[in-house]
């Protein structure tokens, strides 16, 4: 089998960026191919077109262009044109792309498409209670009903997807992420920097970092030796049109606060695993996700995680035996969860060992692996009978 994957990003040092959809996906390829699957991934909006091998992946940076009227029309062509070129050089059987911004708007392959659901704009503007843009939806509505079947990262994910585009339940498939677990050892848990509470992800309003601040000022009451580490680019500020969201951070936290609080912005994706194991507590309050890699990680690494209550999160965690969910609003209650982990450290390594088991049973991607490839031999042999 031959699969082929779109994607705007993929954690390489060639390619632009990389967040928690790149490292999902790099994870499925990687293991696609250890099972006998050839992945070709084809990587848009590139500074440069490059074809190179990636541990047994090949890659294909397609090149960013610009045209004198309808760049988002004549890009997509682009697009369309090279990866079914290399579909049928390379015999290529199934295309799997993205819901965001509906990049296959438009688009004809001479193959099945799926399009897993990492996360389209319109649900993150229903899940931010945002108004969308008409045109992001049009064409995400457009790619959407273009595919022959869909993948969901969580039945949480599915579920608002479907409502919001009025697709079919029936081709709509929860598969989980999956990690490479081989990759996310932690061989000495019960050592890491006391009191070192770990934030993963980008500084946007939508990941809770401005209630994430408050919660920081109510553990510094009862804990003044906490700490807050913060990991991930600053993103602008669609509600009040700042440009940095960390800045608005800073006037967020309390003066007790902002002397604990460090801010190592982005960071390489080979010293995640390192900056996690440091942790005492790992801390996800977000509005919006479909899944959410770190937590992922974080669990498998043994780390107690507090992350919030919302739909897909509740995939992920069971509330009180391998982590804790709590609403992001309800600043005494997040800061109260975390403040327990500060204190009681038996209970953090019970909490993490349950985090690593639910990790091993739910979310290795060898399992996950395996579901990926009985359901894209599903839609193949549908086509070809």
């Amino acid at each position: 089998m031959n699969i082929g994957l779109i994607t705007p990003e993929y954690p390489h040092p060639k390619v632009n960026y990389a967040a928690g959809i790149a490292t999902s996906i790099k994870n499925l390829a990687i293991t696609l191919v250890q099972k006998g699957v050839q992945v070709t991934v084809f990587v848009y909006h590139q500074d440069f077109n490059d074809i190179f091998d990636d541990e047994g992946v090949t890659i294909h940076l397609i090149q960013k262009k610009n045209y004198k009227i309808w760049t988002w029309y004549y890009y997509r062509k682009h697009l369309r044109n090279y990866i079914n070129t290399i579909v049928k050089q390379e015999a290529i059987d199934l295309l799997e792309a993205p819901d965001w911004t509906g990049i296959t708007a438009f688009m004809r392959f001479k193959v099945p498409v799926v399009i897993r659901f990492h996360g389209s704009d319109a649900y993150f503007c229903k899940l931010e209670h945002r108004k969308q843009k008409f045109k992001n939806f049009v064409f995400e509505k457009i790619a959407l009903k273009g595919a022959q079947a869909y993948i969901a990262p969580t039945t949480f994910a599915g579920q608002e997807t479907q409502k919001i585009f009025g697709l079919n339940k029936s081709k709509i498939k929860t598969i989980y992420y999956g990690l490479q677990l081989e990759r996310f050892v932690n061989e000495t848990p019960q050592d890491f920097e006391v009191n070192t509470i770990l934030y993963i992800g980008t500084i946007i309003r939508k990941k809770g970092v401005l209630e994430l601040a408050q919660i920081f000022n109510k553990v510094l009451e009862t804990h003044p030796e906490a700490k807050l580490l913060l990991i991930g680019g600053d993103a602008p500020d669609v509600k009040s049109g700042h440009t940095s969201t960390y800045n608005l951070m800073t006037k967020v936290f309390s003066e007790a606060a902002k002397a604990r609080v460090d801010y190592l912005g982005k960071i390489a994706y080979s010293e995640v695993k390192s900056q996690i194991e440091k942790a005492h507590v790992c801390v996800f309050p977000s509005f919006a996700e479909t899944l959410g890699m770190v937590t992922i990680e974080s669990m498998a690494l043994q780390k107690p995680v507090v992350n919030t209550s919302m739909g897909w999160a509740q995939e992920l965690i069971d509330d009180g035996e391998n982590g804790y969910l709590v609403h992001p609003s309800d600043i005494q209650g997040y800061a109260n969860k975390i403040t327990l982990l500060l204190n009681d450290v038996d209970l953090c390594r019970t909490i993490g060992k349950a985090a690593r088991r639910k990790v091993e049973t739910v979310f290795d991607i060898e399992k996950q692996a395996d579901i990926n490839i009985a359901y894209y031999k599903e839609l193949t042999s549908k086509v070809i009978h």
